[in-house]
C-alpha cells in the first residue's frame, strides 16, 4: 500500500474587498485557526475514494465521473486536476476532516481543493509552488464547479499566515503579508444563514459586472472613473454593481494603509461604509444580517461587514479585545440563530 500525505488549509475571512477578485480590484483576506486537513493516498487505477468526517458513507468515484452537485465534487474535481499537472498517476484515497462549517463564506471549498493539491504536491515530491496551486484550484471552481469566482480565496487559504492580512492585487497576483492591529480582534459570526455559490445569485452580480466591463471595454472595473460610471448609458443594476466595485477597490487600498498605521477606527469606518456598498450598490446582504452588522457596531465594534459572496454566511468585526467577550454574548443574546466561528488578531496582541 503506498504512502499517504497530510496537508492543512485555513479558512479565511475578508476584512474588505467583496466581489472585486474578478474585477481587477485589491482584496485584504486574512487566514483563521480553523481550516480543512485531508489525508491522500495516491492510487495506480482511475479510482477515487473521498471519506469525511463531517459526512456519512464512504464515495467512490472514477476519474471520468461526471459532477452531480455533491459535497464530494470539489474533492473529485481537485483529483482530476492534480492528475493534469503530472502531481498523480491516477486516483487518490481521500480522508477529509474539517473544522469550518460549509456555506459560510469562508471558503470550505477553495481550502479543500488547495488542502488535496498540496498533498498530491507533497506525494510527487514536485517543485509546484502554492501560487501555481491556487490557480489550479481556482480553474476546478470555474471549470468543473461551474462557480465563476476570482482568485482570492484560493490565494487566500494556500499563502496567508495567522494572525496576518494578506494584501493581494488579484490582477498581478502581486501579495504581501501586512500585520494586523494591535489590541484588536477580527471576529467571525456566522449569522445562521447558510449559502451556496452555485445557488444562481453569485453567478448572477459576475454576468452583472461582465456587462460593465464590456460597456467600457476594459478587463479592470476596479479601475474605472465614479464619473464615468455615473455618466454612461447602463442598466441601474449594472451601475450599482460597477460603482460597487470601483469604491470598494477604493477602501481597500485606505484598509491597507490604516493596517500600516495601527489605525482601528478607520478600519472600522471603511468596513462599515463597505457593508453599505454590499447592502445597496452591490445587493448581496439580507436585513437579517444589515441588522446584525448594525447590533454588532452598536454593541461596540468599531467597524462590521458581510464577508464572503454574500446572501448569507458570515460577518466580521474589529473589536477591541479588552471589549470583545462582552461584545460576543450582547451580540449573540440578540441574535438566536447567530454563533461564533472564530477571531484573528495580531500576535503582538
Amino acid at each position: 500500500m503506498s504512502e499517504s500525505f497530510r496537508a492543512f488549509c485555513p479558512a479565511r475571512v475578508n476584512l474588505i474587498g467583496e466581489h472585486i477578485d474578478y474585477n481587477g480590484g485589491t482584496v485584504l483576506p486574512a487566514a483563521l485557526a480553523i481550516g480543512i486537513t485531508v489525508e491522500l493516498r495516491p492510487r495506480d487505477d482511475r479510482q477515487v475514494t473521498i471519506r469525511s468526517a463531517q459526512h456519512e458513507g464512504l464515495v467512490t468515484r472514477l476519474l471520468d465521473d461526471a459532477f452531480s452537485d455533491h459535497w464530494a465534487d470539489p474533492a473529485l474535481g481537485a483529483v482530476i486536476e492534480a492528475k493534469s499537472l503530472g502531481l498523480l498517476s491516477g486516483g487518490a484515497d481521500i480522508a477529509i476532516n474539517s473544522t469550518m462549517p460549509a456555506g459560510s463564506g469562508l471558503s470550505s471549498s477553495a481550502a479543500l481543493m488547495v488542502a488535496i493539491l498540496k498533498a498530491a504536491r507533497d506525494a510527487r515530491g514536485d517543485g509546484t509552488n502554492d501560487v501555481e496551486l491556487a490557480v489550479a484550484a481556482r480553474r476546478v471552481e470555474n471549470n468543473f464547479l461551474g462557480v465563476p469566482c476570482g482568485i482570492m480565496d484560493q490565494m487566500a487559504v494556500a499563502l496567508a499566515s495567522p494572525g496576518k492580512a494578506m494584501a493581494l492585487q488579484t490582477e498581478t497576483l502581486d501579495w504581501k503579508l501586512l500585520d494586523l492591529i494591535p489590541g484588536y480582534s477580527m471576529a467571525v459570526i456566522h449569522s445562521g444563514i447558510t449559502r451556496k455559490l452555485t445557488d444562481g445569485q453569485y453567478a448572477a452580480r459576475k454576468v452583472e459586472c461582465d456587462a460593465a466591463k464590456e460597456h467600457f471595454q476594459t478587463d479592470d472595473l476596479c479601475h474605472l472613473d465614479e464619473t464615468e460610471i455615473e455618466a454612461a448609458e447602463l442598466p441601474a443594476n449594472v451601475r450599482r454593481r460597477a460603482l460597487h466595485c470601483v469604491t470598494e477597490n477604493t477602501r481597500v487600498l485606505a484598509a491597507i494603509e490604516a493596517l500600516g498605521r495601527s489605525d482601528a477606527t478607520q478600519l472600522g469606518a471603511l468596513m462599515n461604509e463597505s457593508h453599505v456598498s454590499m447592502r445597496d450598490l452591490f445587493e448581496m446582504s439580507l436585513p437579517p444580517i444589515d441588522t446584525l452588522v448594525e447590533d454588532a457596531v452598536r454593541f461596540g465594534a468599531v467597524g462590521a461587514r458581510l464577508t464572503g459572496g454574500g446572501f448569507g454566511g458570515c460577518i466580521v468585526a474589529c473589536v477591541a479585545d479588552d471589549r470583545l467577550d462582552e461584545w460576543q454574548s450582547r451580540l449573540l443574546a440578540a441574535h438566536e440563530s447567530a454563533y461564533p466561528i472564530a477571531s484573528v488578531s495580531s500576535p503582538a496582541a
